[in-house]
């Protein structure tokens, strides 16, 4: 039985799209987090692995992040959590659907409530913008 792992890609990477084919224009996760997802060019793509297949992914620009999706919310627990490991996150807009995820990995909430299906988030240390 394979574990989790934690997979760091760009658009480049080989077999990137076999991981991120099944997101690009799902209406499964578009339903939950009320956002499309792109494969822009300058975004850091980390995607947790069960069993070899994708069920979470976190995109990044620096240190924000971009996208976000886990079909569990434990899952984009581990996630958030190996990436807090190495680096900080700036002031991020992240659907707001995973906001007890966002606090178990004790991210602050700067703004709950300025757009509808979204909130600003960031770590602890990081200045928002």
């Amino acid at each position: 039985m394979k574990g989790n792992i934690i997979l760091k890609l760009n658009n480049k990477s080989d077999n990137f799209y076999n991981y991120m084919g099944k997101f690009f224009g799902s209406r499964v996760v578009q339903n939950k987090i009320h956002d499309r997802i792109y494969d822009d060019a300058n975004k850091i793509w980390y995607l947790l692995l069960e069993e070899d297949k994708p069920v979470a992914f976190v995109s990044m620009t620096g240190n924000s992040i971009k996208n976000l999706y886990a079909s569990k919310d434990e899952q984009l627990e581990r996630l958030l959590n190996a990436i807090l490991q190495k680096t900080e996150i700036d002031y991020s807009i992240v659907p707001n659907v995973y906001i007890e995820t966002y606090k178990k990995v004790d991210l602050k909430i700067y703004d709950e409530k300025k757009y509808k299906n979204f909130m600003v988030i960031g770590s602890k240390e990081s200045s928002v913008k």
